[in-house]
């Protein structure tokens, strides 16, 4: 797989590059190169990839099975990608025996349908199969908010997620709205390709040029396909859109079997446990998830230092022996904790006065303000989620029993179920 770098462009007026340069492996003229992609029709363009808006790891494509006769999500590991998705979606696939399993919890993770491996000039690719998704949450709330009674049925469904995941002895290791999806509506499969690309656009391909004008190696593509977005934008979305999936497992581990140092955390900063940082020889737990189930900290590219400085701005001081490890520190704080002369002007206000200027201000303008009932209870179960220490936080199953969830987001998630009533 080759990413944007210097010597490759996109012969085309946007600027903006795409998640990744598709892979050699499927040249979007000629995909079905390879017996074990025969019986896939590659029918759209890129999907969701849950690695990121630059993915680095795979490349998600729409294709419909013409064995099944269903559309899929079929995803091309890049060939130094580790293969440990698929083994634990086959594992989420076949929940374990228990009475305590969460209601619906295996139907908000992907099913494994087929796993097969295919050559090509950069070496050995895992494949696999999993049913679609619309969109990812990134995607369709940028700049936008959804309706409130929808926000709290996906904040349910995220929460259930998690709880099956944690109960099966998985950490799913990388939480972000990227990797939360929308599922697309239970007809989907009805349509024929002809249908699918009438509704949806036929795929658009921009050709691949060197910037030094000189030949494409033979492990590039000559063409790139845009993304694809089946979905709605987050103010559209009705409580009987909400069919949340919890994606992307290549991060995920078994504590019980595996150990994952806080170093090795890939997580973006906005959403990444301060363990995995200020203690990076320390083992990541099941608590490194709940930091990323909920951030109130920007989620734009910024550097990890300013992450943890607005984590000190909005939640207070963090353990001392951590402050004494911020290399960085100097740039926004003194010695004694007080903002720098220079950093003033950035700085976040308190938790309570954070969500107030950039959540309800929004909120009341557009799509509803939370009520101070409401406000009150969410807020506390946040900060719990978010308390800097991992064995301070509550556990992802103490957050679906939270008060929060059972007055509030339960209601509007069971409503989700049956829109009609």
């Amino acid at each position: 797989m080759i990413r944007h770098c210097r010597r490759f462009s996109l012969s085309s007026p946007f600027v903006a590059p795409f998640k990744s340069i598709i892979l050699y492996i499927i040249n979007f003229k000629t995909p079905l190169v390879s017996p074990e992609v025969r019986p896939y029709l590659f029918c759209a363009a890129e999907l969701h990839n849950g690695q990121g808006p630059f993915g680095g790891y795979s490349t998600v494509w729409l294709a419909h099975d013409t064995v099944i006769k269903r559309y899929v999500a079929l995803k091309v590991n890049t060939a130094d990608a580790l293969p440990r998705e698929a083994t634990v979606l086959r594992s989420l696939s076949t929940p374990r025996s228990s009475t305590s399993l969460p209601h619906q919890g295996p139907d908000l993770v992907p099913i494994l349908l087929d796993q097969f491996e295919v050559q090509g000039p950069n070496g050995t690719h895992t494949c696999y199969t999993t049913a679609p998704a619309q969109c990812n949450l990134r995607e369709i709330s940028f700049s936008r908010l959804f309706p409130l009674d929808v926000a709290r049925a996906l904040c349910y469904g995220l929460t259930q997620a998690v709880v099956y995941t944690h109960s099966q002895g998985y950490v799913h290791g990388d939480i972000h709205l990227n990797n939360v999806l929308i599922k697309p509506p239970s007809n989907f499969d009805t349509l024929s390709v002809k249908e699918l690309y009438e509704k949806y656009g036929k795929p658009e391909t921009v050709p691949i040029t060197r910037c030094d004008g000189k030949r494409l190696p033979p492990n590039v593509p000559t063409k790139a396909v845009k993304p694809l977005l089946l979905g709605k934008y987050a103010e559209k979305l009705t409580l009987a859109d909400v069919r949340p999936l919890l994606s992307d497992f290549g991060e995920a581990f078994a504590p019980a079997s595996e150990i994952r140092l806080g170093k090795d955390c890939h997580t973006p900063p906005a959403f990444r446990s301060p363990e995995a940082r200020f203690d990076p020889q320390g083992p990541l737990t099941y608590s490194s998830d709940i930091v990323g189930m909920k951030p109130i900290f920007s989620t734009d590219i910024v550097p990890d230092d300013e992450t943890v400085a607005q984590h000190m701005d909005v939640l207070g001081p963090m353990p001392q022996e951590w402050w004494q490890r911020g290399e960085g520190r100097s740039k926004f704080f003194t010695e004694d904790g007080c903002p720098t002369e220079a950093y003033l002007e950035n700085e976040r206000p308190p938790f309570e006065e954070s969500f107030e200027i950039d959540i309800q201000k929004w909120r009341r303008k557009w799509r509803g303000a939370i009520e101070e009932e409401e406000k009150a209870v969410f807020l506390d179960v946040i900060r719990r989620m978010l308390a800097f220490r991992p064995e301070e936080r509550p556990t992802a199953k103490d957050v679906l029993e939270s008060e929060w969830i059972a007055k509030w987001a339960l209601p509007d998630y069971e409503r989700s179920l049956n829109p009609s009533c």
